[in-house]
C-alpha cells in the first residue's frame, strides 16, 4: 500500500476472528481469575496472564494460558459465573455522554452499579478520588478519562475483564502507565483510555476482583507470601 491509500475495511473474516478472540478472551480471564479467587495463582502471575490475554490477538494464544492449569475443586463453571461477571455493557442516556467531577479539599468516592459516561474528567486538587468500576456499565468502544491530580491523588479500580490503557505526564509525582489492550479490539467491547497529568500527587489504577476489598485484596498477598515461604523452608529441609 502506498502512502496516501485510505486503510482497508476489515474483511468479515477479520471480523469474526477479532470477535473469536473477544469470547477466547472473556472466558479466559474468567477461569483465571477463577483460580486466582483459589490461591492457585499469585498477584503478579495473574496480572501476567491477564495482561498477556488483553493483548494477545490469537484465540489460541490466549487459550494456552490456561494449559498447566487444572480443574478447581468446586468445579470451573460453577466458580466463574461466582466470581467473575462479564463486564457490563450499556448505552449511555445523552446526558451521560460527557461528565466531570471535581475533588477540591475533599474527596470522591463512586462505586457498585453505575453507567460510566463516553467522557470523563476528573480533578483532584488538595483531594482524592476513587473510582470503582467493577460493577459499572460501560458503553461499547472506548470510554476517555481525563484525570488531573495537583497535590491529590486519583485511583481508579477496574475487574479483570476490562481492557485498560493508561499513560500520562507526572512532575514530581506518580503516574501508573498500564497498557492492557489488544492489537485489534473488539469495537463492541468497552476500552478504558486514562490520560493526563499529576503534579505533586498521583494517578494509580489497580485491579481486583468483583467484591475483594483494598483489605482483603492485601490479605491475599500476603497469604500467598507465607505460602511461598513455607514451600522455600520445605524445599530447604529437603536439600
Amino acid at each position: 500500500m502506498t502512502t496516501g491509500d485510505p486503510p482497508k475495511s476489515p474483511t468479515p473474516t477479520d471480523r469474526a476472528l477479532v470477535r473469536r478472540a473477544q469470547e477466547t478472551r472473556e472466558r479466559v480471564i474468567a477461569r483465571l481469575s477463577d483460580h486466582f479467587a483459589h490461591d492457585a495463582l499469585d498477584v503478579e502471575e495473574f496480572e501476567r496472564r491477564v495482561t498477556v490475554a488483553q493483548t494477545a490477538d490469537n484465540p489460541a494464544d490466549i487459550e494456552a494460558l490456561l494449559s498447566d492449569l487444572g480443574d478447581l475443586p468446586d468445579g470451573p463453571v460453577a466458580a466463574t459465573k461466582a466470581v467473575v461477571p462479564t463486564v457490563v455493557t450499556a448505552l449511555a442516556p445523552a446526558d451521560q455522554e460527557r461528565e466531570a467531577a471535581y475533588a477540591i479539599f475533599g474527596g470522591i468516592d463512586r462505586g457498585g452499579t453505575w453507567t460510566v459516561p463516553r467522557r470523563m474528567r476528573i480533578v483532584a486538587v488538595f483531594g482524592g478520588a476513587n473510582l470503582d468500576m467493577r460493577e459499572a456499565r460501560f458503553p461499547p468502544g472506548v470510554v476517555d478519562i481525563d484525570v488531573t491530580a495537583v497535590m491529590g491523588g486519583i485511583n481508579i479500580v477496574v475487574p479483570p475483564g476490562l481492557a485498560v490503557q493508561m499513560h500520562g505526564s507526572a512532575i514530581m509525582g506518580g503516574f501508573a502507565e498500564v497498557n492492557r489492550v489488544p492489537g485489534h479490539p473488539d469495537p463492541d467491547a468497552p476500552l478504558l483510555r486514562v490520560h493526563g497529568l499529576t503534579m505533586m500527587g498521583g494517578v494509580n489504577i489497580e485491579m481486583r476482583l468483583p467484591g475483594e476489598s483494598a483489605r482483603g485484596a492485601r490479605q491475599r498477598e500476603r497469604r500467598q507470601l507465607r505460602a511461598e515461604r513455607r514451600a522455600e523452608r520445605l524445599l530447604d529441609r529437603k536439600r
